[in-house]
């Protein structure tokens, strides 16, 4: 059911720009306005949601720690496992936005006759996402050369490397068969696996189809349905410059198809679990040093408390414990 409203949803944004630009002409509509709106959207819901993530209170220090936290100057610790300092925290949060260091460590529980929980690796997830995530960042970086003019150096460098074997032409990128597989990949694996697919929503299942449509008509449009470059980047540098203007001829309704798609998904990230992206910088069980032991750490909130001091004690009850035989601090 959840994959069928995905499935129903993706191909309705498909279909509105088909019918918008074949039978309404809507160019503007699909190539100026909509895109606008949607990265509006998605600058000021990251920023929203950003601002509102800053703003929650964290007195302490809520790490996720499995290695020595730094105490005795002869005990090793591990500064990257339990952080004591930002360097550490830098690390850290380096090692998790790059290379998702927690996902490759992860672990799958699976029962066996007798019956049994065994433990076993689950390095085929962390493949698949860091396949998925590095190959969207190359292609990212690859489709500013339509928005800049010149074009940095490191684009055409990471656009040479990703076409690195020169198989046909146009050339294959590496990337467009990275990430077409990474999400065949999660999205069986969404299937397939029946603990993964008991919680799975709409809401997952749609944010892969609808990258996954981006995907294909972007591999459409470069190796089977040509696009006038030309005609495309004029129409991104129109747009980055704030002088939209849409070209007579060259671009067809695939390409509005495809940058409708891209502006839903920009639309779409602030709301849903993508912005995940942003967020990680936030987690308080990432970005903080576990220095509990050495600097001490008082809730900002908490109410002031009439306390009871020792000293206060020992005064009230002096008598009874001299009377008891008790050693007093003061006497």
């Amino acid at each position: 059911m959840n994959v069928g409203i995905a499935l129903i949803v993706t191909a309705v944004l498909i279909a509105l720009p088909w019918a918008g630009i074949a039978s309404a002409n809507m160019y503007s509509a699909f190539g100026i306005y909509i895109p606008y709106a949607a990265v509006l959207l998605f600058i000021f819901g990251i920023l929203y949601r950003v601002v509102l993530w800053a703003r929650s209170p964290v007195p302490f220090r809520i790490t996720t720690t499995s290695g020595q936290q730094r105490s005795l100057p002869w005990i090793k610790f591990a500064n990257l496992e339990s952080p004591a300092n930002a360097f550490g925290v830098i690390g850290r949060m380096l090692l998790e936005v790059l290379f998702f260091r927690s996902l490759f460590r992860n672990t799958k529980a699976e029962k066996h006759n007798g019956p049994m929980l065994a433990y076993g690796s689950s390095k085929w997830l962390w493949f698949g996402a860091m396949a998925f995530h590095w190959s969207f960042l190359i292609i990212f970086i690859r489709h500013l050369r339509f928005f800049t003019e010149p074009v940095p150096a490191f684009i055409p460098l990471a656009q040479n490397l990703d076409g690195i074997f020169q198989i046909g032409v146009p050339v294959l990128y590496i990337s467009d068969i990275l990430i077409v597989a990474a999400l065949s990949y999660l999205f069986i694996r969404r299937i397939c696996a029946p603990t993964v697919r008991y919680i799975s929503l709409a809401a997952d299942y749609f944010p892969l189809m609808l990258i996954f449509a981006i995907a294909s008509t972007g591999i459409l449009m470069r190796y089977f349905t040509k696009v006038d470059i030309i005609a495309a980047k004029k129409l991104a540098i129109s747009l980055t410059t704030f002088h939209p203007a849409i070209p007579k001829e060259g671009i067809g309704v695939i390409f509005y198809i495809h940058l409708f798609l891209v502006s839903a998904l920009f639309a779409y990230f602030p709301f849903s679990k993508l912005a995940h992206m942003a967020g990680i910088f936030l987690s308080p069980t990432r970005n903080l040093a576990n220095n509990s032991r050495a600097k001490r750490h008082v809730n900002p909130w908490n109410y002031p408390v009439k306390v009871h001091t020792y000293n206060e004690w020992e005064d009230e009850f002096r008598d009874r414990l001299k009377s008891a035989g008790y050693t007093l601090e003061r006497e």
